[in-house]
């Protein structure tokens, strides 16, 4: 926006707006009087760490919890009574970090989900499959309104739900974390159409972990810490390092480049070897290696094929041709329970999908991959899973404030993520696969995370990190392979690795 484009901006009355807002669950504060308001015409950045608040409030703001205190207005009048169906009936539209789709239905029915079109009574799928191709068009999205939602990468579905949000008359629309698993050609898409709505007077509540994202986009950037505000003001009056302090609490320092990774040890095989790996329609001809000690990223954007060459070295994916060696040997994993035998380990892209045992206790889900060796004459307690859990989490400062049996789903993304890293270190892999390890963790949380990952491969262990994350790649690989349509397209080591040369070969 322009100077003038924001003066306007901030001269009109604020569309919609809360004001001391609190919230507890458990007898636990979350929000404590919380402001937040966004006017016609604008984009709000909301910021803070995983457990600042900033989900409960927008939760709150889209009618799916009550506010134990604090009023909301829309457009001037008080609304006190909020629930989605409300919520959605006045115009507040909201798209979740995580995917709220249905799976086993197709792209175009859950574009319309609960809205679908009818003819003389019945749904017309027709009619149904031509406007989501025409919502799609829009993004410039290239799914089929007849795939299985279930069957498409996290980006995919992302899109879904964007393009689900389009179907309304939004006045305000509230999107969190909507970027974390989009490639930058989508992240472009997105921005473009966000503009295009905010140049419409539609208010935008914009929840991010990525401070670039902020100021590209941002008119206004709102920063919550311990459910308080800890900083509101203009985008463009305020740095990086600023609002890093305002999210932490502590002065911001610049994350460098890790040391050079120690050279494996004389004669020593690698720990993980691909060869010439491909499999039909998904990578080609892929050769890498990992050795003890070292962290190498895999980059590139959605459908690049990264995640697949991280799922292969798991065996949750079968090589056509090509060979896979894990510790010098030729390895084709049966499942996944042959792979963490072999001493490696896997961090998904989806970890509430896929990593977590969603109501299961933290110590349970930390102790998980070791239960066979936890077990005494095939009896398993959960007091040696507490004492797993104890053993990390002040090495990975988990943040569990109910203690050991508190369920993982209740935690924030990064603690959610901290303890599947632990389940890998208890276990003592020698291999971890990670896939977009820090997607929708915030900045302080990211930071402990690199650190117990650095740790970890001073033990000697091997690091293949899958990321579309080159941010991410900078602060924690020692190399990095760019891949791009299934084929590695360039490889990376030392002070080459910068973010201008993996967005350029990414590209390429």
């Amino acid at each position: 926006m322009t100077a003038e484009a924001t003066e306007a901006t901030t001269a009109r009355p604020s569309l919609l707006t809360a004001t001391g807002i609190r919230k507890s669950f458990a007898g636990v504060p979350v929000l404590h009087g919380v402001d937040v308001s966004v006017r016609p015409g604008e984009v709000l950045a909301l910021l803070g760490e995983n457990g600042a608040g900033k989900s409960t409030l927008v939760k709150i703001l889209a009618g799916d919890h009550r506010p134990d205190g604090g009023t909301i207005s829309l457009g001037g009048v008080s609304v006190p009574a909020l629930d989605p169906k409300r919520a959605r009936a006045l115009g507040i539209r909201m798209i979740f970090q995580e995917p709220a789709d249905a799976p086993s239905l197709s792209v175009a029915e859950n574009v319309f989900l609960g809205r679908w079109p009818t003819t003389a009574g019945r749904v017309d799928w027709a009619a149904m499959r031509s406007r989501a191709a025409r919502i799609l068009a829009e993004l410039d999205a290239d799914l089929d309104p007849r795939a299985t939602v279930g069957a498409l990468r996290i980006g995919e579905r992302q899109i879904v739900e964007i393009a689900r949000a389009l179907t309304d008359d939004a006045r305000v629309l509230i999107l969190d974390e909507p970027t974390a698993a989009l490639s930058s050609e989508e992240v472009a898409r997105l921005f473009r159409f966000v503009r295009r709505l905010r140049d419409r007077g539609v208010g935008i509540i914009y929840i991010t972990h990525r401070l670039d994202e902020v100021r590209e986009l941002a008119d206004r950037v709102q920063v919550l810490r311990d459910g308080r505000t800890a900083l509101s003001a203009p985008v463009g009056s305020v740095g990086r390092d600023e609002l890093v302090s305002a999210m932490i609490g502590r002065s911001a320092g610049t994350v460098a480049r890790p040391a050079a990774a120690a050279p494996a040890h004389e004669g020593a095989e690698p720990v993980l070897r691909f060869t010439e790996a491909s499999i039909d329609g998904v990578f080609t001809d892929v050769s890498l290696s990992v050795a003890p000690g070292e962290v190498v990223a895999l980059y590139g954007k959605v459908g690049s094929g990264i995640a697949e060459v991280a799922e292969t070295a798991f065996g949750l994916r079968t090589l056509t041709s090509g060979t896979v060696e894990v510790d010098g040997r030729a390895r084709s994993f049966r499942d996944p329970a042959a792979a963490i035998r072999a001493g490696v380990g896997l961090l998904p892209a989806d970890r509430q999908r896929d990593g977590g045992f969603a109501v299961r206790p933290v110590a349970e889900n930390l102790a998980a991959p070791s239960w066979p060796l936890m077990s005494r004459l095939g009896v398993l307690t959960s007091r040696r899973e507490d004492a797993a859990y104890g053993r990390w989490r002040e090495a990975l400062r988990i943040r569990a404030g109910r203690g050991p049996r508190q369920p993982i789903a209740t935690l924030s993304g990064g603690n959610q993520q901290k303890v599947l890293l632990g389940r890998w270190l208890e276990r003592g892999s020698k291999l971890l696969i990670l896939i977009e390890p820090t997607r929708g963790v915030d900045v302080g949380a990211r930071q402990e995370i690199y650190t117990a990952l650095r740790e970890l491969v001073t033990g000697r262990a091997g690091l293949l990190v899958a990321t579309s994350d080159y941010e991410e790649v900078v602060q924690l690989a020692d190399r990095a392979l760019v891949m791009a349509r299934g084929r590695v397209v360039a490889e990376l080591g030392g002070d080459d690795v910068t973010t201008r040369a993996l967005t350029d070969a990414a590209g390429g």
